[in-house]
C-alpha cells in the first residue's frame, strides 16, 4: 500500500445544481483506465470496500437489484436498502444511498474514462459531501493505478487535514456555511 502520509488532495473542483434545500453535487474525474475497469470498481462489493464510503452486501451492476449499503465510520450502524434503478454497463449507474440519489456516468476519453458523479445532498451538507467524495475519488484513482492508500471515510476522514481544507474551500465555493464539528 502506498504511503497515505504522502497524500494531499488537489484543489476543490466541483459544481452544484440548486433545487430548493436539495442540491446536486457534480464531480468530474478523468481516469486513466477503460470504462469496464472503472465500472467494476463502482459496482463490485470487493472493489467498493477499497474506496467507497459504504460497504455493499451485493453487486450494484444489475438494474432492479436490491442491495444493502452500510455507511463506513458512522458512530452507530447506518444500513440502507437501495434498489439499482439503472445499470447500463459500462456507461451509467443509478441508485440511492439513503436520501441521496446517485448517478455515475462513464464516458470513454482517449484510453481512459471521464467519470461524472451526480449526487443529491441537502444544502447544509453539500460542502462536506463534496470534500468526502473528492477524497473518495482520489482513493479510487490510486486503487485503479495499483497504488492504493486505503479507504478514507466517516468520522476518521473528518479529522484529516486535507478533508478539513476541502470542506472549507467547498463551503466558500458554494456559498454555504461550513458546519462546526
Amino acid at each position: 500500500m502506498a504511503d497515505r502520509a504522502q497524500y494531499t488532495p488537489g484543489p476543490a473542483n466541483a459544481g452544484i445544481r440548486k433545487e430548493g434545500e436539495k442540491w446536486t453535487l457534480i464531480l468530474v474525474r478523468d481516469l486513466r483506465h477503460p470504462p469496464e475497469k472503472v465500472w467494476q470498481a463502482l459496482t463490485d462489493p470487493a472493489h467498493l470496500r477499497e474506496w467507497a464510503p459504504f460497504d455493499a452486501e451485493g453487486s450494484l451492476d444489475k438494474a432492479g437489484a436490491t442491495v444493502k449499503l452500510s455507511t463506513v465510520g458512522a458512530p452507530s450502524p447506518q444500513i440502507t436498502e437501495t434498489k439499482v434503478m439503472r445499470a447500463d454497463a459500462p456507461k451509467l449507474l443509478e441508485y440511492s444511498w439513503g436520501a441521496n440519489d446517485m448517478r455515475w456516468e462513464l464516458e470513454p476519453v482517449n484510453s481512459g474514462t471521464r467519470l461524472t458523479l451526480w449526487t443529491s445532498i441537502d444544502r447544509r451538507y453539500i460542502a462536506m459531501g463534496a470534500a468526502g467524495w473528492h477524497i473518495a475519488l482520489d482513493v479510487l484513482d490510486r486503487m485503479l493505478d495499483d497504488r492504493p492508500i486505503g479507504r478514507m471515510a466517516g468520522f476518521e476522514l473528518m479529522k484529516f487535514e486535507g478533508w478539513q481544507r476541502l470542506n472549507a474551500d467547498y463551503s466558500k465555493q458554494f456559498g454555504v456555511e461550513a458546519p462546526g464539528w
